[in-house]
Protein backbone atom coordinates (compact mmCIF):
# COMPACT_ATOMS: atom_id res chain seq x y z
CA UNK A 1 0.00 0.00 0.00
CA UNK A 2 2.97 2.52 1.02
CA UNK A 3 4.05 1.65 -2.68
CA UNK A 4 1.05 2.69 -4.44
CA UNK A 5 1.16 5.92 -2.53
CA UNK A 6 4.43 6.49 -3.09
CA UNK A 7 3.63 6.18 -6.83
CA UNK A 8 1.02 8.36 -7.14
CA UNK A 9 2.75 11.03 -5.38
CA UNK A 10 5.69 10.89 -7.54
CA UNK A 11 3.20 10.65 -10.47
CA UNK A 12 1.83 13.90 -9.03
CA UNK A 13 4.76 15.95 -8.57
CA UNK A 14 5.60 14.66 -12.28
CA UNK A 15 2.72 16.09 -13.75
CA UNK A 16 3.06 19.23 -11.43
CA UNK A 17 6.53 19.41 -12.83
CA UNK A 18 4.91 19.12 -16.83
CA UNK A 19 2.56 21.58 -16.06
CA UNK A 20 4.11 24.64 -14.37
CA UNK A 21 8.26 23.43 -15.43
CA UNK A 22 8.52 22.19 -18.50
CA UNK A 23 8.58 23.72 -22.23
CA UNK A 24 4.96 23.19 -22.75
CA UNK A 25 3.61 24.13 -19.31
CA UNK A 26 1.40 27.48 -18.15
CA UNK A 27 4.48 29.77 -18.40
CA UNK A 28 5.14 29.01 -21.91
CA UNK A 29 1.51 29.11 -22.79
CA UNK A 30 1.04 32.35 -21.05
CA UNK A 31 4.25 34.31 -22.90
CA UNK A 32 3.17 32.59 -26.02
CA UNK A 33 -0.49 34.11 -26.00
CA UNK A 34 1.81 37.75 -24.79
CA UNK A 35 3.65 37.25 -28.22
CA UNK A 36 0.34 36.73 -30.26
CA UNK A 37 -1.46 39.41 -28.97
CA UNK A 38 1.66 41.75 -29.62
CA UNK A 39 2.08 39.99 -33.20
CA UNK A 40 -1.61 40.95 -33.65
CA UNK A 41 -1.11 44.52 -33.00
CA UNK A 42 1.56 45.01 -35.00
CA UNK A 43 -0.12 43.45 -37.95
CA UNK A 44 -3.46 45.91 -37.84
CA UNK A 45 -1.05 48.50 -37.41
CA UNK A 46 0.64 47.31 -40.75
CA UNK A 47 -2.83 46.12 -42.34
CA UNK A 48 -4.12 49.99 -41.47
CA UNK A 49 -0.61 51.67 -43.43
CA UNK A 50 -1.81 49.22 -46.32
CA UNK A 51 -4.35 50.56 -46.65
CA UNK A 52 -3.68 53.89 -46.68
CA UNK A 53 -1.31 53.08 -48.90
CA UNK A 54 -3.18 51.04 -51.42
CA UNK A 55 -5.81 54.06 -51.55
CA UNK A 56 -2.63 56.89 -52.18
CA UNK A 57 -1.89 54.26 -55.10
CA UNK A 58 -5.51 54.33 -56.66
CA UNK A 59 -6.02 57.96 -56.51
CA UNK A 60 -2.60 58.86 -57.72
CA UNK A 61 -3.74 56.00 -60.60
CA UNK A 62 -6.92 57.59 -61.15
CA UNK A 63 -7.10 61.07 -60.21
CA UNK A 64 -4.91 64.38 -61.20
CA UNK A 65 -5.93 66.49 -58.04
CA UNK A 66 -3.26 63.82 -55.54
CA UNK A 67 -0.79 64.19 -58.19
CA UNK A 68 -0.96 68.07 -58.05
CA UNK A 69 -1.29 67.90 -54.23
CA UNK A 70 2.14 65.77 -54.15
CA UNK A 71 3.84 67.99 -56.34
CA UNK A 72 2.98 70.83 -54.30
CA UNK A 73 3.77 69.64 -50.96
CA UNK A 74 7.16 67.35 -51.68
CA UNK A 75 8.26 69.33 -54.47
CA UNK A 76 7.42 72.88 -54.67
CA UNK A 77 5.95 73.36 -57.80
CA UNK A 78 3.18 76.23 -58.91
CA UNK A 79 0.68 76.37 -61.94
CA UNK A 80 1.52 79.23 -64.28
CA UNK A 81 -1.65 81.15 -63.52
CA UNK A 82 -0.39 81.19 -59.93
CA UNK A 83 1.25 83.91 -57.66
CA UNK A 84 3.77 82.34 -55.26
CA UNK A 85 4.05 84.50 -51.34
CA UNK A 86 7.07 83.57 -48.91
CA UNK A 87 6.48 85.47 -45.67
CA UNK A 88 9.58 85.36 -43.49
CA UNK A 89 9.42 86.44 -39.68
CA UNK A 90 11.43 88.80 -38.54
CA UNK A 91 14.64 87.52 -36.38
CA UNK A 92 14.14 89.47 -32.72
CA UNK A 93 17.26 91.11 -32.08
CA UNK A 94 16.53 90.86 -28.09
CA UNK A 95 13.97 91.19 -25.40
CA UNK A 96 10.95 92.99 -27.32
CA UNK A 97 9.16 95.55 -25.35
CA UNK A 98 5.64 94.98 -24.75
CA UNK A 99 2.84 96.85 -26.36
CA UNK A 100 0.08 99.08 -25.36
CA UNK A 101 -3.11 97.63 -26.09
CA UNK A 102 -5.45 100.43 -28.21
CA UNK A 103 -7.16 101.07 -25.03
CA UNK A 104 -4.39 102.52 -23.39
CA UNK A 105 -3.53 104.44 -26.26
CA UNK A 106 -6.79 106.89 -26.00
CA UNK A 107 -6.82 109.83 -24.30
CA UNK A 108 -8.38 110.18 -21.43
CA UNK A 109 -10.83 112.93 -21.81
CA UNK A 110 -12.83 110.93 -24.91
CA UNK A 111 -15.74 108.92 -24.11
CA UNK A 112 -15.05 104.99 -23.78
Amino acid sequence: MQILVAALIAVLVFLQYLLWVAEDGVRQTFAMQIAIQAQQEDNAALTERNSALAAEVEDLKRGMMAIEERARSDMGMIRKDETFYRLLEQPSDGPQKPTESPAAQLPSDSPR
